[in-house]
């Protein structure tokens, strides 16, 4: 780590970043009534807080620095405020204020850390509280949006939330977190880019404020309009295989670690107040707030070692370190620096060999490979569904039926051509059509087809995108093979029960049809065709048979390609 070995870093803001954050929001030393931001009774006065953002001299766009320095006597008064209050006080003040978070329980613990007067906490606070707020105001865009922004500073800018909360209110929370030319207190947090010492708590203060006042405003909002506010739930690791994946950590490590921390050149002088703290809320098991607290702190490092391994000691401020390229053309090196152990300490050497041998397991593309074999498993559950022992002559004409035919011919092309991407040294079905299609290997295919590595390191965005679009398809496909057994069973009691009527009668053999046990693409329609209520199974073969159809005419697209592409080479090669 002799790497990293230079001049003493001092702050990992930017000039402009640490004057708005740190010395603007000063300047102003008049003296600010508490009474004309906030009642006896808690009620917030937006008008005295949106009066303080100063606008272009065009009027196209928001003063961020004039705006910063005009809220700066406000943050102070409110922040003086709080420090006032009993915390019995405050929360019988505040508190209803904070249900619409769905997190209300967690602003107590704020008000403590403001209390505490300890920097460190303030921040980790800070943190905590802007991600709480991202995710209530995602539910609060759904009561009039369909799809929720993908980044803060776009849901902060849409017109969902401006009809909720008006403008004004809006241009507020824009100088606070959602811009980089404001304070942009979530991203300089959450990226590492602040010291514990860097961060007023007035600012802390005032997002509570702000906090307590959007929920005044929803609150009214929603009584004029009769609508109901729905929390999305939070996302859940149900599988064990994903928790228990790292070796347990010793109070002997965590000694060993707190000494490495004062000598490691990986962690930044004035960052290491974090790293205490991570390791405090460890002990006492508060395993969210340390990771939140690593988790900057890492990127923090990498950064360090981005700028200091790529020679560019400026993109310290602003290192984008998963880029592959640097702006000038020049391989990223960080990749390859970190492919070697970054230390050698006994103590740690566990760890290190774990992250060699890691795999991500919360990247889209892992998700993905889960939600196909769980599909896969899924339908494998179709051969053991109850079958009628009576068959009639009707399930005889029905397999004649000259589109499920088509169907099934397709599939053993698709799995036909499926077999040949497999490596040699597995097993590969020569004669599928021989081969009934209940019986085909699917398991085996789709086991070594997810068990293939993918390099998930510098996945570029359209990558991502497309991986969304696959993991909705595989939900879908799962959802359509839970419904066809959940119908399978009921009819077949039914059946069973002989209380069928001829055409439903029909309708049960069609979808016990064998083409239907091996289709394992479906598209978000086939939930429709496939429920109970609607049980429309021959749309259901009509539009497999179109899928199908596309599938196999991708495939051949994607030879063709590949027999032009070879066939060019070997012209370049002549």
């Amino acid at each position: 780590m002799e790497v990293l070995i230079g001049a003493p870093i001092t702050t990992c803001l930017s000039p402009s970043v640490y004057d708005i954050i740190c010395n603007l929001g000063f300047e102003l030393r008049e003296n600010c009534d508490i009474n004309s931001i906030v009642t006896q009774n808690g009620e917030v006065c937006w008008k005295t807080v949106t009066d303080c953002v100063s606008y272009t001299e065009s009027d196209q766009g928001l003063d961020y620095w004039g705006s910063v320095r005009l809220l700066g006597p406000v943050c102070e008064a409110v922040h003086s405020h709080f420090l006032s209050l009993t915390k019995g006080q405050f929360e019988i003040q505040y508190a209803p204020w904070f249900q619409w978070t769905s997190l209300p329980q967690l602003f107590p613990e704020i008000f403590d850390a403001l209390k505490s007067l300890q920097s460190p906490a303030i921040s980790l606070s800070l943190m905590k509280l802007t991600s709480c707020l991202e995710r209530a105001l995602g539910d609060v865009f759904l009561l009039l949006g369909k799809e929720c922004p993908f980044l803060l500073r776009d849901l902060l800018a849409s017109e969902e939330l401006a009809q909720i909360f008006g403008q004004s209110v809006m241009n507020v929370l824009k100088v606070f977190i959602g811009s980089p030319c404001g304070l942009n207190l979530r991203n300089v947090l959450w990226h590492g880019f602040a010291s514990p010492e860097e961060i007023p708590p007035k600012y802390c203060s005032m997002m509570i404020l702000l906090t307590v006042g959007l929920g005044q405003l929803l609150k009214s909002y929603l009584q004029n309009t009769k609508l109901t506010l729905t929390h999305r739930s939070f996302v859940t690791l149900k599988n064990l295989e994903d928790l228990v994946i790292f070796p347990d950590v010793t109070y002997e490590v965590l000694s060993v670690l707190e000494e490495v921390m004062t000598k490691s050149a990986f962690i930044l002088k004035i960052m290491l107040p974090y790293w205490e703290v991570a390791l405090i809320k460890f002990r006492s098991q508060r395993f969210a707030d340390c990771a939140i607290l690593l988790l900057a702190q890492l990127e923090t490092g990498l950064r360090n070692v981005f700028a200091t391994l790529n020679r560019c000691p400026a993109r310290l401020l602003t290192a984008e370190i998963l880029a592959k390229h640097l702006n000038d053309g020049r391989i990223n090196q960080l990749p390859l620096f970190l492919g070697e152990p970054a230390m050698e300490k006994a103590a740690v050497e566990l760890l290190i060999n774990l992250a060699e041998g890691y795999s991500s397991r919360c990247h889209p593309v892992s998700q993905l490979k889960k939600q196909v074999l769980s599909c896969e498993e899924s339908i494998r559950v179709w051969a053991l569904l109850p079958f009628p022992e009576e068959l009639t002559q009707e399930a005889v004409r029905l397999e004649d039926n000259s589109e499920t035919n088509a169907c099934r011919f397709l599939i053993t092309k698709i799995m036909d051509e499926l077999y040949h991407h497999m490596p040699e040294n597995h097993c590969v079905l020569k004669d599928l059509d021989s081969l009934p299609t209940e019986t085909w290997p699917s398991s085996q295919l789709l086991c070594e087809l997810c068990s293939t590595p993918v390099p998930t390191l510098f996945c570029p965005r359209i990558v991502l995108e497309v991986l969304v679009v696959l993991r909705s398809i595989s939900k879908q496909c799962h959802h359509v093979s839970n419904q066809v057994t959940a119908a399978s069973e009921l009819r077949h009691m039914q059946w069973v029960e002989r209380t069928l009527r001829s055409r439903q009668r029909l309708n049960y053999l069609r979808m016990l049809s064998r083409f239907v046990k091996s289709i394992l693409q479906y598209t978000e329609n086939l939930v429709a065709y496939t429920s109970y209520e609607k049980n429309k199974w021959n749309e259901t073969i009509h539009l497999t048979h179109t899928a199908l159809l596309k599938i196999w005419t991708f495939s051949e697209k994607k030879q063709m390609l590949i027999h032009l592409a070879k066939k060019s080479t070997s012209k370049g090669l002549l």
